[in-house]
């Protein structure tokens, strides 16, 4: 059956009322139209009322409108005492920053000055040969050995020069028995001179035979002195006593006179740092200051004293030379490289940690929290680093708040959080 109602003859026909009924119409709509057909034999029924499950007193009425318009008053009032805040912007919802700062203060801290250089011997001494070309027979020391003035370090070959030695001292003793020969016969003349047994002219001859013999004795001795001069210095010595630091001598090598170095001996053992300091440090440091000398490798530090400042300042580089007398010690050994620092006096200076100060093109800098809860920037000039922190010369007086933690993610003026605040060490 559709939703329409299906075609029927019609009710007079029939001699029967008929009653319309669709799918979709309600009992109500079959009712209404039963009515109209036959008004006078269809009386509908009274409807009955629905059951409330709760019945609300009418008493109670006027008190529930009263509370009700009471709430509203309320609500009228909390929204125009507290009104809603504006909308924050996308910048302003990023969380501020939360930064940990410190009060420095002042502390007593000893100025110093750094600088970097070399160990070396403070009195090196080549020692090479001096004397004819010849071979290396013999080497009687190593690299370390400590020597005495005059011990043998090296000898060359002598068997050419001790043949000469020895000739010419055989000479020496042949031109002296002449000599004593000659002066003897012209004595003789002089006897016999006043009885006439010999002439004028004999006794001159005998004279210049005499002179003539005692200077060849002196022509030989100096030879003999030339040649024991140069057999002598076929044998390398030590000059003085101190420390071999190196030796290129070897058995077999050619040792020209004015060539390399065969030795290198440090006088006394006595060692120096080298080192070039800063022009404007150079005006601080005065001889005789205490001196700090750290090596590489070694632990602990060595106690010297200021020996020497440069007296010019090199134009290129505007360094100048400033040596460190030191204490001999085998750990010092000359070539290391060295650190030194020199002290210079002592300062109250506010002292921060390292994680505090930031450089960039203008220099180095801090940020320092104002009574408004802003990251300032703070110029600062540093003169040294310690153990405790960054030493400040200049652009704090120590009663700032300085930021110690994330100062590197700030900007000038950007508002902070500060978590808490450190003071520093008591002054030492």
């Amino acid at each position: 059956m559709g939703t329409n109602p299906e075609h029927v003859s019609p009710p007079e026909s029939r001699g029967e009322p008929v009653t319309w009924i669709g799918r979709e119409r309600p009992g109500s709509d079959r009712i209404v139209l039963d009515s109209l057909l036959h008004p006078a034999t269809h009386v509908p029924a009274p409807l009955a009322e629905p059951k409330s499950t709760v019945q609300f007193p009418r008493r109670l009425l006027p008190i529930a409108i009263a509370l009700l318009a009471v709430a509203l008053v309320a609500a009228v009032l909390w929204r125009v005492m507290h009104p809603k805040a504006a909308p924050l912007t996308l910048a302003e919802q990023q969380s501020i920053p939360l930064v940990s700062v410190m009060t420095p203060g002042m502390k007593a801290v000893t100025s110093t000055v750094s600088f970097t250089g070399a160990i070396a011997a403070r009195y090196d001494m080549p020692i090479g040969n001096d004397g004819d070309t010849g071979r290396i027979v013999g080497v009687y020391v190593e690299a370390g050995d400590h020597v005495e003035r005059g011990q043998l370090l090296a000898r060359l070959d002598d068997s050419v020069l001790v043949p000469q030695v020895n000739r010419l001292e055989a000479a020496l003793e042949q031109a002296k028995a002449q000599a004593a020969l000659s002066a003897a016969e012209y004595r003789r003349a002089q006897g016999v001179e006043a009885a006439g047994a010999l002439s004028a002219e004999d006794i001159e001859k005998r004279h210049a035979t005499a002179i003539t013999d005692a200077a060849n004795v002196k022509v030989v001795a100096a030879q003999l002195a030339e040649a024991q001069a140069r057999l002598t210095r076929t044998r390398i010595v030590a000059p003085i006593a101190g420390t071999v630091l190196t030796r290129k001598a070897e058995v077999g090598q050619i040792a020209n006179p004015g060539g390399d170095a065969l030795f290198r001996v440090a006088s006394g053992g006595e060692v120096e740092m080298r080192g070039q300091l800063a022009e404007q440090d150079l005006a601080q440091v005065k001889v005789g200051d205490p001196a700090m000398v750290h090596i590489t490798g070694v632990p602990q530090p060595f106690d010297g004293r200021v020996r020497l400042l440069g007296a010019i300042i090199d134009p290129q580089t505007r360094l100048g030379e400033i040596r460190i007398s030191l204490q001999p010690d085998p750990a010092l050994r000359p070539g290391a490289f060295a650190r030194g620092t020199v002290s210079v006096g002592k300062a109250m200076r506010p002292v921060v940690p390292q994680t505090a100060v930031l450089s960039d093109g203008s220099g180095s800098y801090v940020f320092v929290v104002d009574a408004k809860s802003h990251a300032v920037r703070r110029e600062v000039r540093v003169t040294d680093t310690s153990d405790a922190g960054v030493i400040i010369a200049s652009g704090l007086d120590g009663t700032e708040r300085v930021v110690t933690t994330a100062a590197g993610f700030l900007r000038d003026g950007e508002e902070v959080k500060v978590t808490g605040t450190s003071s520093a060490l008591p002054a030492s």
